[in-house]
C-alpha cells in the first residue's frame, strides 16, 4: 500500500495488524515493501507508536540487546548508542512508520478484543473497542483475510506484582516500573529496587545520580555483563563505508558474536560462568561475590547488560548496594529481611516481572470455537496449528526480539504472495499426532514459568521447533519452502 492510500473502503482488508510497536511497524513496512498491493490496517490501543517503548516510562528505560541487531536490516541504526535509551528507540521506530507511509494506516486507541476466523467467509471477523469523546466505549467491527498479531507476550494492563506481608504499614510510596509516575521526585531519597532482573539493573544506576542511596534488593542473583555504550568497529565502518553497508556488516557481526557466546555458554557453562564472575570481580571491587553469583546455569535466564559498568560503578563508589536476601514484611520506615535486617526507605520499587499473556487479551474464535492458546502447537515460532491465516510475531529470548520479527514480516509476505500466485484463500498448519509437546521457552526465568499456562506449545521436532537460532530460522524461513507438507491451502 502506498503512502497515500489512506482511506479505505469498509470490508475485507488484506492484513489486519494488531500493535504499532517495533513488530507492527516493521510488518507493516514489508508489506509496503514486498505486497504494495494488500490493504492494510494497524490497531493500535493506545495513542501513540512505540508500543513497549511507549509504555515504559522508568528513568532509564534502555535496550538489553544492542541497536544493530535490535534496529531493522533495513533501516540502519545511526545513533552513537549501541545501548540505546527508550525515546531513542521510540524515535527509530516512528522514522519507519513515516518511511513506509504505516503513519497513515494506524488507527489510534482501538482495542482489539475479539477475532473470529469464518471459514466459510474465508476472513477474520474482528471486533474493537474504542472510547469517544464522552468516554463511552463503541464497538468497530473489522474483517481481514490475514490477522497478523504483533501485540507482545505481557500484559500492557498489568505487571507481576506479588503482595508483601504488611505492605500498608510502609509511609513512602511503593510504584511499579510498569506504571511510572509522573515527574516523581527521588533526589535526596533513600530509594529500594526489588528484583534482580534487566529492569532492576537499569532502575539502580539511573535512579542513582540524584537519590541518597539506591539499594537493589534481590531474592537470587542474576549473570550481569557489562556491554560497551558505544561498538568502536561500527563506529569506524560508518566513517569508511556506505551508511547501509557499515550496519549490515555490524548486524552480521553482532549476530555471529552473540550467537558464539551463547553456544559456549550452553556447552561450557562452568567455564562461561567462571568467565563472567571474573568480570564482575575486577570491575566491581570489594563486595561479596554472592551477589553477582547465580545458581543456575548462564542462559537458563536471560543474561543481562549493563552498559560501560554503570551499575558496578555506583555500587564500587557506594551510591548503590546489593542486598541478597528475602522480605520478612514492610514496616513504617521500609523493610525487614528474613534475616532480621532491616532496610530503610523513602520509596519502594517493585521490579518484579511482567505478566505474560497471549495475543494481547484478544479471544480467539475459529468458526466461533474458542482458540486456547496453551492448546496450540507453535509452527516455525510463526503460526498456531489449526488457526488459518494468523501470524503470530515472538521474538528471541537469547537475542535481538528483532532478528525474528523481521524473520516473520518476510514470511508472510512470502506465504501472501504465494497465495494470490495458487489463488488459495486459507493457509493452516495441521497438528500432527504423533508430534510430543515440548515447552514453548526453556528458560527458567519466573515470568516464563508463571505462563506455563498460557503459552502455546513447541513440538520435538522440525518445523514444530522453537529454534533460538536466528541462522537457522534464516534458512529455514527465509529460503525454505512455503508449501512444505505441512501447510496446507484451500
Amino acid at each position: 500500500m502506498t503512502q497515500e492510500q489512506q482511506a479505505f473502503e469498509p470490508v475485507p482488508l488484506d492484513v489486519l495488524i494488531i500493535g504499532a510497536g517495533l513488530s507492527g511497524i516493521g510488518a507493516a513496512h514489508a508489506l509496503s515493501a514486498q505486497c504494495p498491493d494488500k490493504r492494510y490496517l494497524i490497531l493500535e490501543r493506545r495513542q501513540a507508536i512505540g508500543g513497549t517503548w511507549d509504555l515504559f516510562r522508568y528513568p532509564g528505560i534502555r535496550s538489553d540487546s544492542d541497536m544493530y541487531t535490535l534496529s531493522y536490516s533495513y533501516k540502519p541504526w545511526t545513533n552513537r548508542k549501541s545501548i540505546a535509551d527508550g525515546p531513542d528507540i521510540k524515535r527509530y521506530i516512528e522514522e519507519i512508520a513515516e518511511d513506509s507511509g504505516a503513519i497513515h494506516n494506524i488507527r489510534f486507541q482501538r482495542r482489539v478484543v475479539s477475532a473470529n476466523w469464518s471459514s466459510e467467509r474465508a476472513r477474520w471477523e474482528v471486533v474493537a473497542v474504542t472510547t469517544d469523546a464522552s468516554g463511552q466505549e463503541q464497538e468497530e467491527h473489522y474483517q481481514a483475510r490475514f490477522l497478523f498479531s504483533c501485540s507482545g507476550y505481557y500484559s500492557y494492563d498489568e505487571g507481576y506484582r506479588p503482595q508483601f506481608p504488611n505492605e500498608n504499614a510502609f509511609k513512602g510510596q511503593i510504584i511499579h516500573p510498569q506504571f511510572w509516575p509522573e515527574n516523581l521526585d527521588y533526589s535526596g531519597k533513600r530509594v529500594i529496587v526489588i528484583g534482580s532482573g534487566a529492569t532492576a539493573v537499569t532502575l539502580v544506576p539511573a535512579m542513582a545520580k540524584t537519590a541518597a542511596h539506591v539499594t537493589m534488593l534481590q531474592r537470587t542473583p542474576s549473570y550481569v555483563v557489562t556491554r560497551p555504550q558505544r561498538d568502536g568497529i561500527a563506529q569506524t565502518l560508518q566513517k569508511w563505508m556506505p551508511l547501509q553497508a557499515a550496519h549490515s556488516l555490524t548486524r552480521w557481526k553482532n549476530v555471529f558474536l552473540t550467537q558464539f557466546f551463547y553456544r559456549v555458554a550452553r556447552n561450557r557453562p562452568e567455564q562461561f560462568k567462571e568467565r563472567v564472575l571474573h568480570m564482575v570481580k575486577t570491575q566491581i571491587g570489594d563486595v561479596d561475590m554472592k551477589h553477582f553469583t547465580p545458581d543456575y546455569k548462564p542462559w537458563d535466564q536471560r543474561v543481562c547488560a549493563v552498559p560501560d559498568g554503570d551499575l558496578f560503578r555506583d555500587v564500587r563508589a557506594g551510591r548503590a548496594s546489593v542486598v541478597t536476601d528475602t522480605i520478612d514484611s514492610f514496616t513504617e520506615t521500609g523493610i525487614r529481611l528474613s534475616s532480621g535486617e532491616e532496610l530503610e526507605a523513602d520509596i519502594v520499587v517493585t521490579a518484579t516481572g511482567l505478566k505474560v499473556n497471549a495475543l494481547g487479551d484478544v479471544t480467539v474464535s475459529v468458526d466461533g470455537a474458542p482458540m486456547l492458546f496453551n492448546e496450540r502447537m507453535s509452527y516455525k515460532g510463526m503460526m498456531l496449528s489449526d488457526v488459518p491465516n494468523m501470524i503470530v510475531t515472538f521474538g528471541y529470548t537469547n537475542a535481538s526480539w528483532t532478528l525474528k520479527a523481521e524473520l516473520t514480516a518476510n514470511y508472510a509476505c512470502r506465504l501472501l504472495r504465494y497465495m494470490d500466485k495458487h489463488n488459495y484463500r486459507e493457509a493452516v498448519v495441521r497438528r500432527d499426532a504423533s508430534v510430543q509437546e515440548q515447552p514453548f521457552l526453556d528458560f527458567t526465568s519466573g515470568y516464563v514459568q508463571r505462563a506455563a499456562n498460557v503459552l502455546p506449545k513447541q513440538g520435538d521436532r522440525a518445523p514444530w521447533q522453537l529454534h533460538q537460532n536466528y541462522l537457522k530460522d534464516k534458512f529455514t524461513i527465509q529460503y525454505g519452502r512455503i508449501d512444505d507438507g505441512v501447510m496446507q491451502f484451500q
